[in-house]
């Protein structure tokens, strides 16, 4: 399979964000997606956009410079939906996951493609009642992609981290920072990216998933980082969608930054530094676990672990001098708040319950910044 790379600005930001429709009378999500959509005139290309389930939205930034720059753009859609909310009693929540509506109750979108998504996911599909943060950074040749798809990848920990909203499945404690990130790794083609030397290899393997039934195009493959090749970019799809704009721009400014470093690295001597795939996997499993009290385990060599507060505040202060030159300072460094603070999932948990949870996510969701 041929798959044209169409190269962009390098660290350009785009963002996509999806939010959950709550009802404000039951605290139940809430099927309202069409009608909502049509009050906003969205259509396929537009900025507020429909998502699998007619409980969710889409909201997608155009190209930017800046974080800061995407994040006034989506601000300027989420005006737009809440106000096609209000009149209907309606209102939207960023986390992962709703903390108590059952997902076996939503009902999704027809039409071909969710329909055969729907078919090749059977159980898991149903249970896809869940919301993320999508950050697209922009490569100007497509050489880099994959070595930036794997070098983010090696990041996991702490682009998961600072978003981890989803402690509470269907009105229970998981006991997990992101219930949502075990849930989505249950579907085809989604999970971590396979190391892979070369544009061609890539291909290669797409064409053979193609061969084998398991994808029609390029773009279901789901990894959780992976280049976009019609966009020019490479995706970060670890996150859990959060509540607050503070929270939005930090992911997106940490995607940022760790993608130029990368890609710096990258251009001084054609490598990028990969961890092996059991340390990465294992990585993952327990930011989703843990969030920011887990342990990131190291390459061999030295210290075999720190903690994640730790590792990630060190990250900040090594990504400063590339914050500042993308212009991202102010929201890279709100991650060092979320680490001393506390993260979404962690004030879900202070509040007490999950309908606590709910309460709190609903007065936090557009707002600046979390609640104090």
């Amino acid at each position: 399979m041929l798959i044209e790379f169409a190269p962009s600005a390098q660290s350009s930001v785009g963002i996509e964000w999806e939010l959950a429709l709550v009802d404000l009378d039951t605290g139940e999500l809430a099927p309202e997606a069409e009608p909502v959509l049509a009050a906003c005139g969205s259509g396929p290309e537009s900025p507020i956009r429909k998502e699998y389930l007619t409980t969710m939205v889409e909201l997608v930034s155009g190209v930017h410079r800046s974080v800061s720059d995407a994040i006034v753009d989506i601000d300027a859609s989420l005006q737009v939906l809440n106000a096609a909310l209000r009149p209907r009693n309606l209102a939207v929540l960023g986390s992962g996951t709703h903390p108590f509506s059952r997902s076996a109750d939503q009902q999704r979108f027809r039409g071909p493609r969710y329909d055969l998504v729907a078919e090749r996911t059977g159980y898991w599909g149903r249970q896809m009642a869940i919301c993320g943060t999508h950050v697209h950074i922009g490569v100007d040749h497509r050489e880099k992609a994959l070595p930036l798809t794997c070098g983010l990848a090696r990041f996991y920990p702490y682009l998961l981290a600072v978003s981890c909203s989803s402690p509470y499945w269907e009105g229970e404690d998981t006991s997990f920072a992101s219930q949502r990130t075990m849930l989505f790794q249950q579907l085809p083609t989604n999970g971590l990216p396979y190391p892979m030397r070369d544009w061609a290899q890539f291909e290669a393997y797409a064409d053979d998933l193609l061969a084998c039934g398991m994808i029609n195009e390029a773009a279901e493959i789901r990894w959780d980082v992976r280049p976009s090749p019609k966009f020019g970019t490479v995706e970060n799809r670890t996150a859990d969608s959060v509540p607050t704009l503070a929270e939005l721009g930090c992911i997106a400014a940490l995607t940022q930054c760790f993608a130029e470093y990368i890609s710096r690295g990258y251009e001084r001597d054609q490598t990028v530094e990969q961890l092996p795939p059991w340390l990465v996997r294992e990585n993952k499993w327990r930011a989703a676990r843990y969030g920011m009290d887990a342990d990131v385990i190291l390459p061999a060599g030295g210290t075999r672990e720190v903690p994640l507060r730790e590792g990630l505040v060190k990250w900040v202060d090594r990504l400063a001098t590339i914050s500042r030159e993308l212009d991202c300072e102010a929201e890279l460094a709100f991650a060092a708040d979320l680490a001393e603070h506390g993260a979404s999932y962690e004030r879900q948990r202070i509040a007490g319950t999950p309908a606590a949870a709910l309460r709190l996510l609903l007065a936090e969701t557009g707002a600046r910044r979390p609640q104090a």
